[in-house]
């Protein structure tokens, strides 16, 4: 799977993160979380019922839940 952030280790930290393991798991979730909403984005238009809608976009909102949480942790993380 291609990282949507390729470019990240353009700009190098002076000290390194205080856990690496937990900044590459919080990356990859965002990266996962960004391909999977997208992909269940591009098949709602092909849902053949308001149920299959619904759970798709049910999904999509859990996905953008736990894509805000990672984002936060990351950001936390890298800042301090």
């Amino acid at each position: 799977m291609k990282a949507l952030f390729p470019s990240r280790g353009v700009v190098e930290r002076f000290l390194p993160a205080d856990d690496p393991v937990l900044e590459e798991v919080l990356i990859w979730t965002i990266d996962r979380d960004s391909l999977d909403m997208r992909r269940l984005l591009e098949w709602l238009p092909q849902a053949q019922s308001v149920r299959e809608r619904r759970v798709l976009l049910e999904r999509v909102e859990l996905l953008s839940k736990e894509l805000e949480q990672a984002v936060n942790k990351l950001a936390i993380l890298q800042s301090g």
